[in-house]
């Protein structure tokens, strides 16, 4: 049979699709044979038209066709890899140049001119410049934007470009990148709240004592709304201030300083802290703000109100038995819990009150914003004048954030009269200014100077001991009053 012949038949025979095999087989014996004949498209034939008129011979006539129906197999793996030279783009400019490629009326797939192992390498390092350039934008915007992480970062070409090729481990990189930025976004967000919190009291040069943010236990963020809220609770829980003149017959202002006194010198000898002393005296106040009270059941009451503030404030509480003994068994142990209970139920276990202590510790804080080395005795001399305030009945018309800020004034007035010991820090924090203290801080001066005379010596002698730096001892050379 000759050429003609056997081309005649094989265009007769089925057409039947070209494994691999079949072709590497054609491709080393030269010869396309038998009922293994590829699935040529239009364009396809035109190129073997091409071919055949330039003297190609059917040998390589066969390579070539199988080539081509290798390369549509891999495209059909790959889906839809452009071939040309493209920039990363829209998705919808994408289609629409499909579209233009594709004419009008038409829903056919364009032939690729070029090989796909070519195309696929530009493609990749298209995307990875284009993912760095999104990251970079991504970083740089970080401290101007809110926490607020969805899917933006992720443009929409960049989600194209790596479905299209398969970029799954590129992606979870770009993912990570973010949450990483995201983790990094809250300590950032908290500087920046504080920063809007003082506003423009920075040109006041005021410190900011709540920086620290760091210290989980220093609540730096939370500080500022804490106290305020505190500050209008003292309001609604302070005792009355003339109660012994208007409700209680058979006790004095006096005897009540001698009861305090003697608690004082209670705590010390259990070592109860400062909170515990405190909150027994606002206990007492409360009580007595309401009900009669004879004087035979004064000191019941005080002992009772340290053995409630002691279960409040102390780790381990003294027992009941030992606040009978304490008053040499005066007081029996069902007389102490019955107190107890009635103490209890009139307050209706309203304890978390606002003490002088509770402003001291912050004004304390304020006052040191600007020290090197916090000063101790600056610390142990506001914490003398605050409790000396305590036993005297005529304190009861200031508000106990008013006694702190006054102690911390008439403080740093004691240690150091070159300059005016009250700062733009101090009133800020405080919300004080210094013609609002100068009634409280007058007369907490002739508390200190003791011009009265007064004879309750537990508190000065408290702090002559060495441990509180022997602030007892220390006095002004000139008078406060010139301040004002």
């Amino acid at each position: 049979m000759n050429k003609e012949n056997k081309n005649a038949a094989r265009v007769e025979e089925p057409i039947v699709r070209i494994t691999r095999a079949r072709a590497k087989a054609f491709g080393i014996s030269g010869e396309v044979a038998g009922p293994s004949k590829p699935v040529v498209k239009q364009g396809q034939k035109r190129a073997l038209r091409a071919n055949s008129k330039t003297g190609v011979s059917d040998e390589n006539k066969a390579s070539v066709v199988s080539t081509i129906g290798l390369q549509h197999k891999r495209r059909a793996v790959l889906k839809d890899v452009s071939n040309s030279n493209v920039d990363w783009i829209d998705a919808s400019q994408v289609q629409a140049a499909k579209q233009a490629r594709r004419g009008p009326g038409k829903n056919v797939k364009v032939a690729s001119n070029s090989s796909v192992s070519e195309d696929f390498p530009i493609a990749q390092d298209d995307i990875k410049t284009m993912l760095a350039e999104e990251l970079s934008k991504i970083r740089v915007a970080e401290p101007q934007e809110k926490l607020e992480v969805k899917e933006e970062p992720v443009t929409l070409s960049m989600r194209h470009a790596l479905r299209q090729h398969g970029g799954a481990d590129v992606m979870l990189t770009v993912q990570h990148s973010i949450k990483s930025a995201e983790l990094q976004m809250p300590q950032k967000k908290e500087e920046n709240v504080i920063g809007e919190r003082l506003g423009s009291s920075n040109d006041l040069h005021i410190v900011d004592i709540d920086a620290n943010l760091k210290d989980p236990l220093a609540c730096s963020l939370y500080a500022p709304d804490i106290y305020s809220n505190i500050q209008l609770t003292e309001i609604e829980r302070r005792p009355s201030s003339n109660y012994m003149e208007s409700l209680q017959q058979d006790i004095s202002s006096s005897m009540r300083g001698v009861l305090i006194d003697w608690l004082v010198e209670v705590s010390e000898e259990y070592k109860l802290v400062p909170d515990t002393l405190y909150l027994t005296v606002n206990l007492i106040d409360r009580f007595l703000s309401h009900n009669l009270v004879p004087k035979q059941r004064l000191q019941l009451l005080g002992v009772t109100c340290m053995l409630i503030a002691s279960k409040y404030e102390e780790i381990v509480a003294p027992r009941v038995e030992e606040f009978c003994l304490i008053t040499d068994n005066t007081y029996s142990r069902e007389e102490v819990l019955d107190m107890e209970s009635e103490v209890l139920n009139f307050l209706h276990f309203q304890l978390s009150v606002p003490t002088t202590k509770t402003f001291l510790r912050r004004f304390v804080q304020a006052a040191q914003a600007s020290y090197k080395a916090p000063c101790v005795e600056l610390e142990f001399l506001a914490n003398y004048l605050a409790e000396l305030t305590i036993v005297e009945y005529g304190f009861l018309k200031f508000l106990p954030s008013v006694i702190a800020a006054s102690a911390v004034f008439l403080a740093r007035w004691t240690l150091n009269q070159s300059d005016h010991p009250w700062t733009p820090t101090l009133e800020h924090y405080t919300s004080y200014k210094t013609s609002q203290l100068q009634t409280s801080v007058i007369a907490l001066e002739d508390l200190q100077l003791n011009t009265k005379g007064c004879c309750l010596n537990a508190i000065r002698e408290k702090y002559r001991h060495q441990k509180f730096k022997c602030v007892a001892t220390l006095t002004s050379k000139q008078k406060v009053g010139s301040l004002f």
